[in-house]
């Protein structure tokens, strides 16, 4: 999920659970910690595609699921998520989950995604940090977290992964698979990397591939983690809480969630309104838009990790549906499974002709619906009267 949900009218005093205490060198979830409604599987050495001869030894994947397989097996739906999200895709906020489940809106009873008619799974990506082996992780090798040791990953290994956790499941093809954003990414590259195994993609403000726009926005995040000394290249581990690269992680949240919202949304919300009655203009005061960046910069950093930011921005650098496979349209040729493609109107990070490109080169497109929104980008997580009927209509017809 780009973001963490629909903010509250007290968004300001809203830091959310322990935000009293100093931000944590490293929200991740660790081995020994509460697996709340987490299982985990086991699927070996997975080969990276960046590097022929390497491989990421002992990876565990976490995931989630709701609803039962049925016996005909088909009737199972995959929700990928997006950069700062995880398994817990439904469900409250609970023992082991700090959050709750960030798309709600869209997955529960009654809902598209519904538990009492679909099996339901996703998992944390590779390279994430809420169960899945990632930055945080323990070395095989000496019992340490990688840290910078980590490898850089691609779209393509982490689909690699979760065609693992399916192999695991006995699930033969999913019924769908749905996600937001970078979770649109890999739905977009299961259909070229394992055909025949999925029956319907609907990705959601995404793109076949990442525009050089799109890694300018991600290059000034990945610049301002680096750029904090407490981030230590990657080291930062064994830092007290307080003394981790809450900084860099929390301007490069700021950063990202800019083009999260639309100009005219952070117009109409916040003006040149001050934070409070304190006067920014040489008075040591704030706008309120600056004052809601910064708090989403510490929501952040209390349960997110900052190696992760890094490796999975880069992950979404490297997405393009069609490097060497002749370019998008080439790669996507031979897709034909229905898709349903889903732009904001108003999304100025994915704008709509990304997913025109995409409508364009599937045959089995349902065109693209547009939701209608002031919000930006995150009018996925905010519009979900719209999106719900656009996807309710498609699975209808699955």
């Amino acid at each position: 999920m780009d973001d963490d949900g629909i903010e509250t009218d007290a968004w300001a005093a809203d830091e959310g659970p322990g935000s009293g205490a100093p931000i944590p060198a490293s929200a991740a979830w660790r081995e020994g910690d509460n697996p709340g409604r987490r299982q985990f599987v086991d699927i070996g050495d997975l080969a990276l595609e960046a590097d022929p001869l390497g491989v990421l030894p002992d990876v565990r994947m976490a995931y989630e699921t709701w609803g039962e397989l049925n016996a005909a097996r088909d009737n199972a739906v995959y929700v990928a998520h997006a950069l700062t999200g995880d398994s817990h895709v439904f469900g409250p906020a609970e023992s082991g989950h700090i959050t709750g489940g960030w798309w709600n809106a869209m997955v529960g009873a009654g809902k598209p995604i519904d538990p009492t008619r679909h099996f339901i799974v996703s998992a944390n990506v590779v390279g994430g940090c809420q169960g899945t082996t990632g930055p945080a992780s323990t070395h095989p090798v000496d019992g340490q977290p990688w840290g910078s040791r980590f490898p850089y990953v691609t779209m393509r290994d982490m689909v690699n992964a979760e065609i693992a956790v399916m192999d695991h499941l006995g699930i033969d093809c999913w019924r769908l698979i749905a996600g937001p954003s970078m979770g649109g990414m890999r739905a977009i590259e299961w259909t070229v990397m394992a055909p025949g195994r999925v029956g319907a993609i609907a990705p959601v403000g995404s793109t076949a591939a990442v525009t050089a726009d799109q890694i300018a926005w991600s290059t000034t995040q990945l610049a301002a983690i680096a750029a904090d000394p407490k981030f230590r290249g990657g080291d930062y581990y064994d830092a007290v809480d307080g003394d981790g690269p809450h900084t860099g992680l929390g301007i490069a949240r700021m950063i990202a969630h800019t083009t999260y919202r639309s100009e005219g949304e952070l117009g109409e919300r916040f003006g040149r309104s001050y934070q409070g009655d304190s006067d920014p203009v040489g008075r040591g005061g704030q706008f309120a838009v600056q004052s809601y960046l910064a708090h989403h910069a510490r929501k952040l950093a209390r349960r997110f990790d900052a190696n992760t930011y890094v490796r999975l921005a880069q992950a979404i650098q490297s997405h393009d549906v069609g490097r060497a496979r002749d370019g998008v349209e080439s790669a996507l040729a031979s897709v034909d499974v229905p898709a349903l493609i889903v732009a904001v109107d108003s999304d100025r990070l994915y704008p709509v002709h990304n997913s025109e490109r995409l409508d364009a080169a599937l045959s089995g497109s349902h065109g693209v619906k547009v939701v209608h929104s002031p919000v930006g980008h995150d009018g996925f997580l905010v519009e979900s009267g719209q999106l719900n009927a656009f996807l309710a209509a498609f699975e209808q017809k699955l």
